[in-house]
């Protein structure tokens, strides 16, 4: 089977504490999932950011 030829698929990042989808990046298909540190606005303060596919 032939490779995909996707370069990049857009990836959500969601709040762990209140499931916000606050954050959309593109990532290249295959790599690591994201957990980042990211401001949320509706607790105003840093929390943990995970990543989630569209």
């Amino acid at each position: 089977m032939a490779k995909s030829k996707k370069k990049f698929e857009i990836v959500h990042l969601v709040c762990a504490e209140t499931g916000d989808r606050n954050y959309t990046l593109k990532k290249k298909p295959g790599t690591n999932k994201l957990e980042l540190k990211k401001y949320s606005p509706r607790l105003r303060r840093h929390t943990v950011h995970n990543e989630r596919r569209k």
